[in-house]
Parts: C-alpha cells; structure tokens; sequence
C-alpha cells in the first residue's frame, strides 16, 4: 500500500493503516530521539510519544513530506523531555555513553579490531553531539545522521532555510572543535595531521 493511501485511511480512522506507517517511521523516530537524548529509555518514550501524538493529530496533516512531519513530532517530544530533564539536572556518564551500544553493527566482514575503533569513534561522536545546543544538534543529526535534504529540515523545524544552514554550519564547526580538542582520544587514523 503507498504511503498517501495509508495516511488517508489512518484519517478515516484505521488503526491498522496507522500501525504500516508506524513500523515504517519507528526506527527513523527512535534513532533521532535517542541522539537527541542519549538514553535508551527516554527514547523509547519519546518515540512512544511521538505517534500517540501523531495517531491523535493525522486529521491536521496537511500533506507534505510525512517522514519531515513525524520527525517535528519527535522533535518537539525530545525537547519536551529535555526541559523536563533539566529541571532534575541528573546525567550520569553511563547515559551519555549508553548511545554507543545503538550504532549498527556494519558489514559482517568487518574485523573485530575494526568493529572496536568504529564503535569507539562512535561514542566519541556521540559525545560530540550531546555537548552542541539542541538546535544545532537537532539540525546536524536530521541531516549528517538521517540525510534529511534541507527543505524536509526546514518542515521538521519549523525554521527557515537560513537559520537550518546557520544551525548546520554552527553545529558541525562545534562538533569539528569538540573533536580536535579531544585528538588523542581518536582511533589513530584520525590522529595524524595530514
């Protein structure tokens, strides 16, 4: 079934029409919100959050790209547990590294020491991502990490082309920084100045 047939049936009220959308969008979903939060469990109710909030507000999807629409929804869920979190102010490091176990395994013929550097990158990324503003992390993760275009960016933001490109620019540069003032921290290959 395409995905248009299945939005508007999930408007008539079909809840098995909703659920195709629902396993189709959950990873995509459960991947930004678990970069944006760095825990496992806050992901997974926020993506939970996510399309209850979607179930209940398919009637006002205007049409569009429905992947940019489900990723603000996931987005403004993250941010809702953000100021929630931060009200408590409790991050231990476990959380922050707990993300590292979430990245795909890879190729089968990947060696084990190369399955151990790539992971450890990984984390080290990872830790990068959460040390940007939210905006700027929501931004690069939405495009370096789900290869959203710019335009999808801009609905799932709500912001303007400009400020997408402001954010992007601001947010790799931090990353950029955060990394080369951790160089020896890198796998090897990533150490040498070429």
């Amino acid at each position: 079934m395409e995905e248009q047939e299945l939005i508007s049936r999930s408007r008539a009220g079909d809840v098995e029409a909703f659920n195709l959308l629902v396993e189709q969008y959950q990873r995509l979903a459960y991947n930004l919100a678990l970069r944006m939060l760095g825990n496992t469990e806050a992901a997974e109710d926020a993506t939970q959050d996510t399309f209850l909030s979607a179930y209940r507000a398919i009637g006002k999807f205007r049409g569009g790209s429905f992947k940019a629409w489900i990723l603000r929804i996931t987005a403004n869920s993250c941010h809702d547990k953000m100021r929630v979190a931060q009200r408590a102010r409790v991050t231990s490091l476990d959380t922050l590294l707990e993300v590292s176990g979430e990245l795909p395994v890879g190729d089968n013929a990947e060696s084990p020491e190369d399955y151990v550097l790539r992971r450890e990158l990984g984390r080290f990324l990872n830790e990068g991502l959460v040390h940007l503003p939210q905006d700027q992390r929501l931004a690069v993760i939405l495009c370096d990490i789900q290869g959203l275009s710019y335009e999808e960016i801009c609905q799932a933001t709500g912001s303007s082309l400009g400020t997408v490109k402001s954010r992007l620019n601001r947010g790799r540069a931090r990353l950029r920084d955060f990394l080369l003032q951790r160089r020896e921290l890198l796998p090897a290959e990533f150490r040498q100045d070429k």
